[in-house]
């Protein structure tokens, strides 16, 4: 899914994008729905990457998500009753133990990305889109236009800090878009005091690792490869300096060997990565529904790169300096990101990280 991101930030992602400025949090005005307590405070107004408004008059009813990143946040911010469907569902299990029942509750419209037939008639007032535009290919037609989303009656819009980094004005070092994301969506929803709370969380978990970490000038901190293996293995797709990973592993004290490249996804060649030869690589790998499928995963990633003729020399591979943890906590805008940074600085720095 991810490998077709990088390739369709065009013009149609400015369709109701959540928060203010694209990116690290740096490049926009003060976002517009911070400060919206409950569904009392409406109107709430937010902006896309444009400036173009999108206005909620209240609080939304019923909400469709793409996938389990916007489903997870709206249960943590307490509107998961508001939830009437969703594409890519959270495996059984996959969620904190507090939102597993509930996740496992929602229906699920699709198992992949939602049909435009069916999303446009879910009766959804809000469709919550953690990407840009994407081609709804395998024979489900197209997305959506915005004309057909305003005739359905529903608003439509986008997890910012992941929809807008290939338009980023400079590399993502940290979680403030993410942040900006959850306020907003918390004043859309009418629960900003919830969204406070996961967003302090956050911060402190943030800081703590930072203040772990400080000691260790950055051209000594460990070099980082994102090995997203299920975007293939012919071609490695690399994380750029835009993507929300690029900020998980800066803030978890190391360096990114694709921080050079301006984008959120490229596709690399193992001669670069090679040239690279990071300290550490990630066996970045989709959740797959359950503890023993992604192991499973994990293990496969593990022995094709020790085993393959391209990658077995690396550094990290000949001293088996592997982290297994998942892709979408690591490169997709969630509360999850802030635990990651806090897990991969556990394995780099051992014992200064509480």
């Amino acid at each position: 899914m991810r490998s077709r991101v990088g390739r369709a930030m065009t013009a149609a992602v400015l369709g109701g994008l959540l928060a203010t400025g694209c990116g690290g949090g740096n490049d926009g005005a003060a976002n517009p729905a911070a400060g919206k307590g409950d569904s009392a405070d409406h109107p709430v107004t937010v902006t896309d990457c444009a400036g173009a408004e999108t206005t909620f008059a209240s609080a939304p009813q019923r909400i469709v998500t793409s996938n389990a990143s916007s489903l997870e946040l709206l249960l943590r911010l307490g509107a998961g009753d508001k939830v009437v469907g969703t594409g890519f569902p959270p495996g059984k299990g996959t969620l904190p133990d507090e939102l597993d029942a509930r996740a496992q509750q929602v229906k699920v419209l699709s198992d992949t990305v939602i049909p435009k037939e069916k999303l446009l008639g879910s009766g959804a007032d809000l469709y919550i889109d953690t990407f840009a535009s994407m081609n709804m290919g395998g024979g489900m037609g197209d997305a959506p236009t915005e004309a057909e989303f305003k005739a359905a009656g529903i608003k439509h819009i986008f997890l910012k800090s992941t929809a807008c980094a290939a338009m980023s004005k400079s590399p993502v070092t940290d979680l403030s878009a993410v942040e900006d994301d959850i306020t907003s969506l918390g004043a859309v929803t009418g629960t900003s005091a919830r969204a406070g709370e996961l967003v302090s969380g956050m911060k402190k978990k943030v800081d703590a690792v930072r203040e772990a970490v400080a000691a260790t000038p950055e051209r000594k901190r460990p070099t980082y490869f994102f090995f997203d293996y299920d975007a293939g293995t012919k071609q490695p797709m690399a994380v750029c300096n835009r993507q929300v990973a690029n900020a998980v592993i800066t803030l978890a004290g190391a360096r990114n060997v694709f921080a050079d490249c301006d984008g959120d996804y490229k596709q690399v060649g193992w001669e670069d990565v090679i040239a690279k030869n990071p300290d550490w690589i990630q066996l970045g790998v989709r959740d797959r529904g359950s503890e023993a499928a992604n192991d499973k995963a994990y293990d496969e990633a593990r022995k094709w790169l020790e085993t393959n003729s391209a990658t077995k020399g690396l550094k990290a591979v000949e001293e088996g300096r592997f982290l297994r943890i998942g892709s979408e906590r690591t490169t997709i805008a969630g509360v999850a990101n802030a635990d990651t940074v806090e897990e991969i600085a556990k394995t780099l720095y051992p014992g200064k990280v509480g």
